[in-house]
């Protein structure tokens, strides 16, 4: 697997964002993702050192559409903690 295959999106909650003053990253990455490739993906692609990979499974949730039900799509959550000398990662475009 490609590192951006492996990487699918940066998950921007405020529960997320608080965690960035921590250089403490949260991403959606793909479900048969180990914990050392998403290390090695997140330090080729935004170019910085990765101390811990804390992965969690989301189920998907419960929806109806009418008489009609069925569930979200489940996903793969990613938490990076960087090293305190590494750079942060600029998820939002400064003007």
């Amino acid at each position: 697997m490609e590192s951006r295959d492996i990487i699918l999106r940066p998950v921007v909650t405020e529960a997320s964002t608080a965690l960035f003053d921590d250089k403490r990253y949260t991403f959606d990455v793909d479900v048969r993702a180990t914990k050392t490739q998403v290390k090695k993906a997140v330090e080729d692609i935004f170019d910085v050192k990765v101390v811990k990979v804390n992965i969690m499974n989301v189920k998907g949730k419960l929806k109806r559409q009418g008489r009609y039900e069925g569930y979200t799509k489940k996903r793969r959550k990613a938490i990076v903690t960087l090293s305190s000398d590494s750079k942060e990662i600029q998820l939002f475009a400064e003007e």
